[in-house]
């Protein structure tokens, strides 16, 4: 299954891409799973802002009533 691609104008540090390009990069390549990790992160981020509420709260019944079923765990 292939991605459409879409060409796209960047500003990028001219030593930096010089220096990608004497190394022989894929710099779109390298921008690509650049932006990747950084949408990755953004999403993560805004999940946790999201549903800290949620995460506070299930934090605290474990702390107040112990790990439900933690009885039957074997380590």
């Amino acid at each position: 299954m292939s991605t459409a691609r879409k060409a796209a104008s960047l500003s990028l540090d001219a030593s930096l891409l010089s220096e990608a390009r004497e190394l022989k990069l894929d710099v779109s390549r390298a921008a690509e799973e650049g932006l990747a990790r950084a949408v990755k992160a953004e999403k993560e981020r805004l999940w946790r802002i999201e549903n800290a509420e949620a995460i506070k709260a299930a934090n605290d019944y474990v702390e107040k009533h112990g790990l439900p079923l933690a009885k039957y765990r074997q380590f």
